[in-house]
């Protein structure tokens, strides 16, 4: 009975191992920075859209905002506490009753990506006194790309409360830490160009070394086929003329000169026929 429940307890493991390599290689289980993050919905793209935001894991980000004399301070962490509150995702500071409040929970997370931005939603917040219904709060994040900014102070765009029910704070978060990566694509005359120039290269350097250490050639001998590029610009004369000039240069010309017999001759000649017989 010993044996066979070790054998079970052995493929139960097994079996465990093999699904949790499965679920890791298709992407259900969050990386390093953000598995701290439960996502609602443990589906393919919701985990590739949060692993998007790995490189901003492990870094604050603060806010301000102003609602009629009182200020408030947000502070954002990506699947970290906030500001040191555990499991806020996102929470408030300051108003009238001087209260930390969290605005959204890291553990009930909520992840949609699009080419340039990631829109991250952190519910299970506190819930309202008076608004709402009083529902949970809801934080959602825009993360957007821009290029231009490693990772920029969040901004609080509004919070959304004069409704019954769905209410929520929105922010906005700038960063080139989730740009999409740039895909360098080469023509083909790109190509035929950098390998053209990579073959001169190997040409000159290496025929420059063995003139120099094989042969023994000094000074502009050392430049491989020195004879013939020397010749080269007669060479290419030759051919654009032979190529280029449709005159044939062995035709007679069209109209001759002055030969060179004399004159008077031609005339005694001439005048032979008139002299009597």
């Amino acid at each position: 009975m010993k044996v066979s429940s070790n054998r079970e307890g052995a493929s139960y493991l097994v079996w465990t191992l093999a699904v949790q390599l499965v679920l890791y290689g298709s992407g259900a289980y969050a990386t390093d920075g953000t598995k701290n993050c439960k996502l609602f919905s443990m589906s393919e793209l919701e985990q590739k859209a949060l692993s998007r935001l790995e490189p901003l894991a492990n870094k604050s980000f603060t806010g301000q905002s102003k609602n009629g004399d009182d200020s408030y301070t947000y502070v954002f962490q990506l699947c970290g506490d906030a500001d040191g509150v555990p499991g806020a995702g996102v929470i408030q500071k300051g108003g009238k009753e001087a209260k930390t409040k969290i605005i959204g929970k890291y553990n009930a997370t909520q992840a949609i990506g699009g080419s340039d931005w990631v829109m991250l939603i952190y519910r299970n917040g506190e819930a309202y006194d008076q608004h709402c219904s009083g529902e949970m709060r809801k934080a959602i994040i825009m993360i957007s790309c821009d290029r231009t900014k490693t990772a920029d102070d969040l901004q609080v765009v509004l919070e959304d409360r004069d409704k019954e029910h769905d209410c929520f704070y929105l922010f906005e978060l700038d960063s080139s830490l989730v740009c999409p990566a740039i895909e360098s694509q080469l023509s083909a005359g790109s190509i035929i160009l950098i390998i053209g120039i990579c073959l001169l290269a190997v040409y000159l350097i290496g025929g420059f070394l063995y003139q120099r250490l094989i042969v023994g050639a000094k000074g502009m001998e050392q430049f491989p086929n020195y004879a013939f590029w020397v010749e080269f610009g007669n060479l290419t004369a030759d051919g654009c003329d032979f190529v280029c000039r449709s005159r044939n240069r062995d035709e007679a010309p069209a109209y001759r000169g002055v030969t060179a017999e004399p004159l008077e001759e031609e005339q005694d000649e001439r005048d032979d026929h008139l002299l009597p017989m």
